[in-house]
């Protein structure tokens, strides 16, 4: 059965991404930013509208609805779960998608930057949408499509399954998240209320991706305690603690173990931020790797290089303090096969070939996973995410709306 091109998921994209939601990593409220509730409460006001009598936004920003079951049959609740954040990395303030039918193949020169070119040299994968329809923003902002398009994916499913009642499906538990950009999105998620026995976020990229596998991630802090005194009278008896920070860092391997020359199952720690006085300083670095032993290695590693540093500096002291993230989701996911088992199934039933591949990062799924709700992600089909350089394929989108009603069959059926 083809559903395709029944879901209108490009106008729903095109009026979110329009709504800024942008989280904040220095705020200390739930949501970090009072605007994000800005798009959830429009999304409670249409998933009504659809016909969804529960739908409701609670005072952290978190969207929970329902689409009742229609069978006889037990079949377990199943969450559909996106974000409604964007990333801090690029502006989301004033973002004007732009909705390119019928893609040529040739670079994409944004007309608000024209600068600011999305090119097939640079994306891959754009080369196989030429032909097809896809939405950029205009060169000044993010899009907004991570995870709006996820968003705009579970709507569209919503309010298809909502008009076909022929389709057989057990309970659907609707979750919109905010701050998952920030690594709170899993917060302050009520997951009694929320009464699901699995779930899948809709967080990924490109068609036909299924992900199952996460890093693994810490946050370490280096606290250095120097020497302070009046710097005119410092000779001999100052140490600055944020020079020491500085040859802390200049001691990290330039060719291996960053971001910047890491890939596939590879980890990393990268150093994010570094403050202080004279007196004291902190560097603050992420921690990842898609094993918790490979963590506790790099951490390990990070600290001896730290301390032969300080060894230089008897006077002055070291504190090292590693807080825990987000773990793989694929240690959960391993004791429930049939959770991506029925993904594959409904992949294969839309006509897709699965792409199962590890996430070099991590979802709302790594936490919910650990939260008892086993949780791998689906595609969206966003590229070039936290970017200005951000677009989707309308087609991608289709074809994940129709994957997720595919989906919902499947576990009918097989309960």
């Amino acid at each position: 059965m083809s559903l395709q091109n029944n879901y209108g998921t490009a106008d729903r994209l095109m009026r979110y991404v329009q709504i800024d939601t942008q989280s904040d990593p220095n705020s200390d409220t739930s949501p970090t930013t009072e605007k994000q509730k800005n798009l959830s409460q429009l999304l409670v006001q249409e998933l009504k509208a659809i016909g969804i009598a529960d739908a409701e936004m609670d005072a952290y920003g978190y969207v929970y609805a329902t689409i009742p079951s229609n069978t006889t049959k037990n079949v377990p609740a199943i969450c559909f779960c996106s974000h409604v954040d964007t990333a801090p990395d690029c502006s989301g303030t004033g973002v004007k998608p732009i909705l390119h039918k019928n893609y040529d193949g040739k670079d994409i020169v944004l007309p608000d930057d024209p600068t600011q070119i999305i090119s097939t040299t640079t994306y891959q994968y754009l080369k196989t949408h030429i032909g097809k329809d896809i939405i950029t923003a205009s060169g000044t902002t993010l899009l907004g499509a991570d995870d709006k398009a996820g968003v705009a994916i579970i709507m569209s499913m919503t309010n298809f399954l909502v008009q076909h009642p022929e389709i057989k499906h057990g309970p659907i538990r609707i979750l919109f998240t905010p701050d998952e950009e920030v690594g709170k999105g899993t917060d302050k998620a009520d997951m009694k209320k929320l009464g699901a026995a699995i779930g899948y976020t809709l967080d990924g990229g490109e068609l036909g991706t299924l992900e199952d596998e996460t890093f693994s991630a810490d946050a370490a802090k280096i606290i250095i305690n120097g020497v302070i005194v009046h710097p005119g009278y410092a000779k001999g008896i100052m140490v600055n603690a944020l020079k020491i920070a500085g040859e802390i860092l200049a001691a990290l391997p330039k060719n291996e173990w960053s971001p910047e020359t890491t890939e596939k199952r590879e980890g990393f720690v990268h150093p994010l931020a570094v403050n202080g006085i004279a007196e004291r300083a902190t560097i603050e670095f992420i921690v990842r790797d898609f094993t918790v032993e490979g963590l506790h290695n790099h951490e390990a590693r990070l600290k001896s290089i730290a301390e032969t540093i300080m060894k230089q500096y008897p006077n002055c002291t070291m504190e090292f303090v590693v807080k825990e993230q987000y773990r793989n989701m694929k240690e959960v996911l391993d004791q429930h096969p049939q959770i991506v088992a029925y993904a594959e199934e409904a992949y294969k039933r839309s006509g897709l070939t699965v792409i199962n591949k590890p996430i070099r990062g991590g979802t709302d799924g790594s936490r919910f996973s650990y939260m008892g709700m086993p949780c791998p992600n689906l595609f969206t089909g966003m590229q070039g995410i936290h970017s200005k350089h951000e677009w989707v394929g309308v087609e991608d989108m289709e074809q994940s709306a129709n994957m997720l009603v595919q989906l919902v069959q499947v576990w009918e059926e097989k309960s």
